[in-house]
């Protein structure tokens, strides 16, 4: 009598982004638990996993709903996983680029890429020694963010100043955070590429207006000098924003690739602006554990959580790879 297989686990914690990723598994029948990341525990002495493989979906938004424990306790969820030979999607060292915008600047540095120019502070006091070193505006920009929390435009260093005197300035739930140069996106608009096993899914073109984009990461956030509602990039369509599909030069397709296969990123989306003064790309933020855009069918032509489904599939202890599968073809 054989046993029935493992189901596959779903670790997440926003309410409705993943409700299509749910439906395409019923869809084809795949046996998959909802895995609680905002209430969860492990037993760091287990030697083998209930899953079959673990869907790693913990938003860096989630203290945004009350749930900010999430963040912290995935790091070690995603290694004890890991050390104990279960598969996880998006595993410690994509969590831990998710999760820290200084070790994505680091990233970015490493492979050569450019970025908006800044600084990283541990106290809201060094903001302004921080922007003694950049061109005004700049920004302020929590190093555990998501969905526009925590970022701030200062337009003055007169204005900069008055906020930390007035301890106006809160660096965030791990009290870090980078000071950045704001830049104008040429043609009013910010570009977000997906990417899923290390290869270019499909990019979209979100359209800003000059008075709503402060850099926040896959976020649209209102300026200057306040904090944002939450609302995720990804959501742009739902929010009447205009996004359009496209496809990105080749040398940004390229170090996206570079960016993904550095961080240890199965799936997930790189942003990137062109800055209006100078003409350069700059990539400024790295979504592993976010979502697909909304209404996806219509903006960029496909599902692609079917697609991401079918990575899974090959994922899944005892699938053979696309090269072992036609590898068996050819001997028949």
């Amino acid at each position: 009598m054989s046993s029935s297989p493992k189901p596959i686990g779903i670790y997440f914690e926003h309410p409705e982004w993943f409700k299509p990723l749910f439906a395409e598994l019923d869809r084809r029948g795949l046996p998959y638990e909802k895995i609680d990341a905002a209430h969860h525990l492990f037993n760091p002495a287990e030697k083998e996993s209930r899953y079959s493989l673990v869907v790693n979906r913990m938003s860096s938004s989630a203290y945004l709903r009350g749930h900010g424990q999430g963040i912290f306790h995935t790091a070690g969820f995603a290694t004890h996983l890991e050390r104990i030979g279960t598969r996880i999607i998006n595993g410690s060292a994509a969590t831990a680029i998710e999760t820290n915008k200084a070790r994505q600047l680091s990233l970015f540095e490493s492979l050569g890429l450019k970025y908006p120019k800044s600084l990283v502070i541990n106290h809201a006091s060094r903001a302004v020694d921080a922007a003694k070193e950049l061109r005004f505006p700049i920004v302020v920009k929590v190093n555990i963010g998501g969905s526009g929390a925590g970022i701030i435009r200062f337009d003055t260093p007169e204005g900069l100043q008055a906020a930390v005197d007035a301890d106006q300035i809160d660096l965030g739930i791990d009290q870090t955070a980078l000071v950045q140069e704001y830049v104008t996106p040429r043609g009013g608009n910010i570009h977000r590429v997906e990417m899923l096993d290390g290869k270019f899914l499909y990019a979209m073109k979100v359209f800003t207006t000059g008075e709503s984009f402060n850099l926040c990461p896959a976020e649209i956030c209102r300026i200057p000098e306040e904090q944002s509602a939450e609302f995720c990039l990804t959501e742009a369509p739902k929010k009447g924003i205009q996004v359009e599909a496209f496809t990105p030069p080749a040398e940004v397709i390229a170090a996206v690739e570079l960016i993904v296969a550095a961080a240890g990123i199965d799936v997930g989306g790189i942003e990137y602006l062109i800055d209006d003064r100078t003409g350069d790309v700059l990539f400024y933020d790295i979504n592993a554990l976010s979502n697909f855009v909304a209404d996806a069918v219509n903006v960029v032509g496909f599902d692609p959580y079917a697609r991401f489904v079918d990575y899974l599939e090959t994922q899944l202890p005892g699938a053979a790879t696309p090269a072992a599968a036609q590898a068996e073809f050819a001997t028949v």
